[in-house]
């Protein structure tokens, strides 16, 4: 692992050129090393996504979490902004494409760079990630935890997200990890039955795991939900499909 890293905050031009913000965290290594951008729960750009952003960089991916709840409310805490965006129905679809592909092309410009770039998403950030696997040929990698809605009945479409990503699926253009608690109920082991079934037919490169005793939300530590022998071992599965397909260290 490595010991020195550098963490801040970085401004960057995200869908159609809005300026946000974002939590950068990057090995100071010299070797070019892979980048990760980290897609940030419904709970919104909190202590939690920026420590997953800190715990890819000690282990040699640079990563970038872009706040996606920046434009409703530029400085204001994380639940305030989350109630802001939930209350104007939620992250709208192409926006958040736009600002993760940004993102992306951020992390792919740093002077260290390889140019392979992942991206990992929880809960709401699972959906998300998904959908921008299916909408951008931008990405190497794509892990989506616990990702609610990807299956999604029209009753559940918007005019900010109009689509269930499930139905995008033969877009996907990058190898796909999908983490799920057993005890989950969205998505729930019949949504995840789907999602197998869909990548399946369409012959997508892709790894579904789902973990026992684990429902929603067990990777976050600081949540009655977090689950820890099953976390170890989701973390251990993401960094090892890191090192297969974005050619991160393997300490």
């Amino acid at each position: 692992m490595y010991d020195t890293v550098l963490e801040e905050t970085v401004g960057l031009a995200g869908d159609g050129g809005d300026w946000i913000e974002g939590y950068l965290a990057r090995p100071l290594a010299p070797a070019p090393v892979p980048g990760m951008v980290v897609i940030h729960h419904m709970p919104g750009y909190d202590f939690d996504a920026k420590q997953i952003t800190r715990f890819f960089a000690v282990h040699g991916i640079s990563a970038l979490c872009p706040n996606l709840y920046y434009r409703e409310a530029p400085g204001a805490s994380p639940d305030d902004a989350a109630a802001t965006v939930r209350a104007e129905g939620g992250e709208p679809d192409d926006r958040c494409v736009g600002d993760v592909v940004a993102a992306a092309r951020y992390l792919r410009h740093l002077p260290n760079a390889s140019g392979k770039i992942g991206m990992i998403g929880f809960c709401s950030g699972g959906r998300q990630a998904y959908l921008v696997g299916c909408r951008s040929q931008e990405l190497d990698a794509v892990i989506s935890c616990y990702g609610g809605r990807i299956v999604a009945a029209p009753n559940e479409l918007s005019e900010r997200q109009p689509v269930a990503p499930l139905a995008l699926t033969s877009e996907l253009s990058a190898p796909l990890l999908g983490i799920f608690g057993a005890e989950d109920a969205n998505p729930s082991p019949e949504h995840r039955a789907l999602i197998d079934e869909e990548l399946k037919r369409h012959g997508k490169v892709y790894e579904l795991e789902s973990f026992d005793g684990a429902g929603h939300g067990f990777l976050q530590h600081d949540r009655p939900s977090y689950r820890p022998e099953q976390a170890v071992r989701a973390w251990q599965l993401i960094l090892d499909f890191s090192v297969r397909h974005l050619g991160a260290p393997a300490f």
